[in-house]
């Protein structure tokens, strides 16, 4: 079944970097795109990036010039490298990809950034 997993987050301050990895397993990761998303106590859940099968990437106007979505396919993982975080980037990132036509989420992983 397919299945993604992140990892990485934590407490970090305003200003500061953080990598989140997303690894998957359960189908052929190579051949689909895969985004991470984002979602604050109270708040929907936002999209954050994209990265696609070829290696192209997409971002929120949040994140853009901010964050970087890359993949190793060789790993099964997505990566998001995280700079220059402000407090409102709090929130529990997930990463998420479609396959046969069903959405697949990861369980999360907590961002906190102080001020």
């Amino acid at each position: 079944q397919v299945q993604l997993v992140e990892s990485g987050g934590g407490l970090v301050q305003s200003g500061g970097s953080m990598r989140l990895s997303c690894a998957a397993s359960g189908f052929i990761f190579s051949l689909y795109d895969i985004d991470w998303n984002r979602q604050a106590p109270g708040n929907g859940r936002e999209w954050v990036a994209t990265i696609t099968s070829s290696g192209s990437t997409d971002y929120a106007d949040s994140a853009k010039g901010r964050f970087t979505i890359s993949r190793d396919n060789t790993q099964n993982t997505v990566y998001l490298q995280m700079n220059g975080l402000k407090p409102e980037d709090t929130a529990v990132y997930y990463c998420r990809t479609r396959v046969r036509g069903n959405y697949h989420w990861g369980q999360g992983t907590q961002v906190t950034v102080s001020s």
